[in-house]
C-alpha cells in the first residue's frame, strides 16, 4: 500500500520540471554531503521559499534530512521513489529501449519485463510489436502495455513494494517458474562483472532473479551511471547475464571486465 507520505510526493510532483529539480536537489546532497538553502537557491535559480519546500517534501519522505538552514545526506545509495526516477535520463533510456526492442524477434515471443524506467521505456517501444507476450511483475509497465494490442500481458500475484510498484515474494516468484520466457529484460541499480546486477531490496532481486532463470537470455539495460556501481542484493550473476545495452557514459573500464567475463555489451549514443 502507497504511503500517506509517498501519495503526498506523488502528488506535488506532477510537474516534470519541479520532479527534474528534486532529482537535482539529491543529486547535489549526494555529491556534497550537505547543501544549504543559500547554495541551493543560487544553483538552482530558485527562491529560498521554493528550496524550503522541496526539502521538506524530501525529507518527509525520508530521502534526506533537514537541518538548520538546508540539508544533508540520510544514504547515498537510498532508492529514488519511482515517481522521481522517471525524470531521469529519459532520451538516453528510449535511445537504450529501442535498441532492446530491435533486438527482439519480431515474430511470436515471450518476454519477462522487471520494474524500473529503463524497463519501462522497452515497454513503450513494444508498442508496434505484432505478437509478443508480456510477463511482469511491474503495476506500471503492465499499465502502460494495456493499451497496446498486439500485446498480451501476465501480471504476476505477491505482495506491493511502494517505492517501486513492483509485486515481489513467493506468489511472483512462482508465476515466473511456472512459465517459459525467451527474453528476460532486466533493469538494474548496478551492474559490474564482480557482482552482475544489483538492486536495493533483497526481496525484489529473488523475484528478479526468479524471472532470469527461467529465461532462454537474460539482457540488462541500464543507463550509464549504473555501470561499475554495486547496489545491495544480487539479482543476476555475471554468467547468467548475456547482454548489457547502455549508453557512452559507462565506464570504458568496467564494460572491458564485463565483456572479457562473456557478457555482449551494446552502447548506444548518450542522447541526455
Amino acid at each position: 500500500m502507497v504511503t500517506p507520505a509517498t501519495e503526498t510526493l506523488l502528488a506535488r510532483v506532477t510537474s516534470g520540471r519541479r520532479a527534474k529539480r528534486m532529482v537535482a536537489i539529491l543529486d547535489l546532497i549526494s555529491l556534497n554531503g550537505s547543501v544549504s538553502l543559500a547554495d541551493l537557491s543560487a544553483e538552482l535559480s530558485i527562491s529560498p521559499a521554493t528550496a524550503r519546500r522541496d526539502l521538506s517534501d524530501l525529507a518527509s519522505q525520508g530521502l534526506i534530512v533537514r537541518t538548520h538552514g538546508g540539508a544533508s545526506a540520510l544514504d547515498r545509495e537510498r532508492e529514488l521513489p519511482v515517481a522521481l526516477r522517471d525524470t531521469r535520463f529519459t532520451e538516453t533510456k528510449r535511445s537504450i529501449a529501442r535498441a532492446m526492442v530491435e533486438r527482439l524477434p519480431a515474430e511470436r515471443h515471450v518476454v519477462a519485463l522487471s520494474g524500473g524506467t529503463t524497463t519501462a521505456s522497452v515497454a513503450r517501444e513494444l508498442a508496434n510489436h505484432r505478437d509478443v507476450t508480456v510477463v511482469t511483475n511491474s503495476l506500471t509497465i503492465a499499465g502502460l502495455l494495456s493499451a497496446y494490442p498486439g500485446v498480451r500481458i501476465v501480471m504476476t500475484g505477491g505482495f506491493l513494494r511502494p517505492q517501486s510498484l513492483e509485486l515481489v515474494g513467493a506468489l511472483a516468484e512462482s508465476t515466473f517458474n511456472s512459465v517459459n520466457v525467451g527474453t528476460a529484460i532486466l533493469g538494474a541499480d548496478g551492474i559490474t562483472a564482480e557482482t552482475g546486477a544489483t538492486t536495493h531490496d533483497e526481496t525484489e532481486a529473488r523475484t528478479n532473479h526468479a524471472m532470469v532463470v527461467k529465461a532462454q537470455r537474460a539482457v540488462v539495460v541500464a543507463d550509464g551511471s549504473k555501470v561499475g556501481r554495486v547496489a545491495l542484493a544480487q539479482c543476476a550473476a555475471t554468467s547468467e547475464i548475456q547482454m548489457l545495452i547502455t549508453d557512452t557514459t559507462a565506464d570504458p573500464d568496467e564494460l572491458q571486465r564485463l565483456r572479457a567475463a562473456g557478457v555482449e555489451v551494446v552502447v548506444v549514443a548518450f542522447a541526455d
